[in-house]
């Protein structure tokens, strides 16, 4: 199956206000979905904490970054497994 990782021109920018290591363990997760599929990464023990979201969104994921940090993304399925990538922002508590 082909696996395909997009981050949205809105996402691209905000990781320019981010710090390095928030943006390497993103990449991390990309090159592990785009090799191993969204859903061998979300049940393999690596960290991210990936959880479906509520609310307005209902359909979204959060994969954690660091403890500040989350990127959120949506699974959309044709004849591949694509992945788009939403916003990376500071989660606040």
């Amino acid at each position: 199956m082909v696996r395909r990782v997009e981050i949205t021109r809105r996402a691209e920018k905000q990781l320019r206000g981010v710090p390095n290591h928030i943006v390497d363990n993103l990449m991390i997760w990309v090159a592990a979905v785009e090799l191993d599929g969204v859903a061998a990464v979300r049940s393999s023990v690596c960290g991210y904490h990936d959880e479906a979201l509520k609310g307005k969104r209902s359909g979204q994921r959060s994969i954690r970054l660091s403890l500040s940090y989350r990127a959120i993304y949506e699974i959309k399925r044709s004849t591949i497994e694509f992945v788009s990538i939403e916003e990376v922002s500071k989660h606040r508590y």
